[in-house]
């Protein structure tokens, strides 16, 4: 097996070598030939004499040539600093050219400025890039130290079906057709979810597997439509072992990868708390900018635009952008009041704090209320306040936001520090305008709070689980629950959600009845492998962490897929296509 470049240094002067790799540089400085000699590893400079046996074939080689040369490692006249190797070469005596490549379409390095489509359809020589490279290598590491960790635990790694029953209780499946009974299919499963705690009924107590899932959903810059993650379950916890377990695992991954040590125990917020003040159920802590509620203050305002929001039991919020307001322009101001329309905001009001304070509203306010709002706020001078008022959860979502633009806008941000923390006590349900009903925030066999389990049918705005999510950045890392195994509580939430009898027993029929047969007390977690390696590359595309990812409309440009197939295939399937 050949050693990589890597492996070797100054050490190995006057050692016979044999090395393979790609040509990635080729220059000819008056007679001497130098070629940059590139495998996984990284680069090996290559001298070839022009008395050499084989000048007359380095002569030949160009850019990206796969090629096998022997020689022997001498140390560099010069020395660069810039790579592994950047104290040796090999005088090369032998070379043999294996394959010859065309002119390649961008220039393979980590400052090229070709197009993401242009290197998504020739991903395989995107893949000779550093960068990517390099990010595939943080991926095996996560690999390796979950499964190192959670083998450490006594879990077993347990493979899960890909060909699944479709039971559509949240993002839409993946539908695959069935030949051996035309009109039924299968789906592709959004994640390991019934099967992971049938394993727990079938009694294997721990496990874990690194798991594809598929979610036909829309996609952004840091959701694909298939994904993986790193799925956990175990039996007889409550939710501090699963939550132990996830931060020692975390922990882990961190210190493993980059050699970072994570703060013990995690931060905890619960779900209303990072709403109110962060206007996100995945809170960015790497800076403060926390949402104000000043609704009281303004309670007793005549104003027709503070009282018309209190009558319809709205609320008034703020969030102050610390330092000189007169960055702001008028202009300024009006893109971010485009912004938060974006989020279904009415219109963002705001006051520049000065000796003599103005703004948008500052001829609404009395000198008592603007006291009370400089107190609450702690407002020095040069501060902004920017303010939306309307909807409860129009108003957090708007301000929660606008908070993470102006941090990025204003470079706020520590782009190489980590905020971890969980948000626990998730909400059982959302009300699902298109629907019309209120549906699972999380997924229809969540634990619901123990006090809350009488108020499934009576009060689902107010019912609480025992769910909990992983929160770094910003970004929702995993997330897990405890699970419901008791077969009444079960049907009470199914009930709660509206679904049928025959709708369950269609859907979740078989999961039901494992419930029958003595269901330990269980509960898991899962984190999402792809995102997990995005944080710790310090990307925010998630395309750039996954060998062959499909763009923003779900298509793989180097294959060409999804692509039409011939009739007989359909036929076979017994399926027809509607133009």
């Amino acid at each position: 097996m050949k050693k990589f470049n890597t492996e070797y240094s100054a050490k190995n002067i006057d050692e016979s070598v044999t090395l393979y790799g790609w040509a990635s540089k080729v220059r000819n400085l008056g007679g001497l030939i130098f070629i940059d000699l590139r495998d996984r590893s990284g680069i090996m400079q290559l001298v070839i004499n022009p008395e050499s046996s084989c000048y007359e074939i380095a002569n030949t080689i160009k850019s990206e040539y796969v090629i096998r040369v022997s020689g022997i490692i001498g140390k560099r006249s010069s020395v660069n600093k810039n790579i592994t190797t950047g104290e040796i070469e090999v005088i090369v005596d032998d070379i043999e050219i294996l394959s010859t490549s065309k002119e390649i379409p961008f220039e393979i390095s980590d400052t090229t400025t070709a197009l993401e489509d242009t290197r998504l359809k020739y991903r395989y020589l995107d893949l000779r890039r550093n960068s990517l490279k390099n990010n595939l290598e943080v991926r095996h590491k996560i690999t390796m130290a979950t499964r190192n960790y959670l083998d450490s635990l006594s879990f077993l790694e347990i493979e899960t079906p890909v060909l699944c029953k479709s039971t559509p209780e949240g993002a839409r499946d993946y539908l695959v057709p069935s030949r051996v009974n035309k009109g039924s299919f299968y789906a592709l499963p959004q994640s390991p979810q019934l099967f992971k705690q049938l394993l727990m009924i079938g009694g294997m107590e721990r496990y874990f597997q690194i798991a594809k899932c598929f979610r036909d959903e829309d996609l952004r810059a840091d959701r694909q439509p298939e994904f993986t993650q790193i799925d956990v379950e175990m039996s007889f916890v409550d939710e501090d072992d699963v939550m132990d377990v996830a931060e020692g695992l975390v922990r882990d991954i961190f210190k493993k990868v980059k050699n970072i040590d994570l703060p013990k125990p995690f931060m905890r917020m619960t779900y209303d708390d990072a709403i109110n003040n962060y206007g996100s159920d995945k809170p960015d802590l790497r800076f403060g900018m926390e949402i104000k509620d000043i609704t009281e203050v303004l309670s007793n305002n005549e104003s027709n635009l503070f009282r018309g929001v209190i009558e319809n039991k709205g609320i008034i919020n703020a969030i102050v952008v610390k330092g000189d307001y007169n960055n702001y322009s008028r202009k300024k101001l009006d893109s971010l009041t485009e912004y938060v329309k974006k989020y279904k905001a009415g219109g963002l009001a705001y006051l520049k704090i000065a000796e003599e304070t103005t703004g948008s509203i500052a001829k609404l306010l009395s000198e008592g209320e603007l006291s009370l709002i400089k107190s609450k706020l702690e407002l020095e001078s040069g501060d902004l306040v920017l303010i939306v008022m309307g909807d409860k959860k129009i108003v957090k979502n708007s301000l929660g936001a606008l908070r993470c633009k102006i941090a990025k806008d204003e470079n706020l941000i520590d782009n190489n520090s980590y905020k971890v923390l969980w948000v626990t006590d998730f909400p059982s349900f959302e009300w699902s305008e298109e629907e019309g009903r209120f549906v699972s925030l999380h997924h229809p066999f969540t634990m619901p709070k123990d006090c809350d389990i009488d108020k499934l049918l009576t009060d689902k705005e107010h019912c609480y689980s025992k769910a909990y999510d992983i929160v770094i950045n910003g970004y929702e890392a995993g997330g897990g629950s405890i699970r419901i195994h008791n077969e009444d509580v079960q049907e009470k939430m199914f009930e709660a959600l509206e679904l049928t009898k025959d709708e369950v027993n269609d859907k979740f029929g078989f999961f039901v009845d494992a419930l029958k047969y003595g269901t330990p007390p269980h509960g898991g977690f899962a984190l999402g492998l792809d995102r997990m390696t995005m944080l710790l590359c310090n990307t925010d595309n998630i395309r750039d962490v996954i060998a062959f990812p499909k763009t923003a409309s779900a298509s793989d440009l180097m294959s060409n897929c999804p692509n039409k197939v011939d009739s007989k295939q359909l036929d076979e399937l017994g399926i027809k296509i509607n133009n």
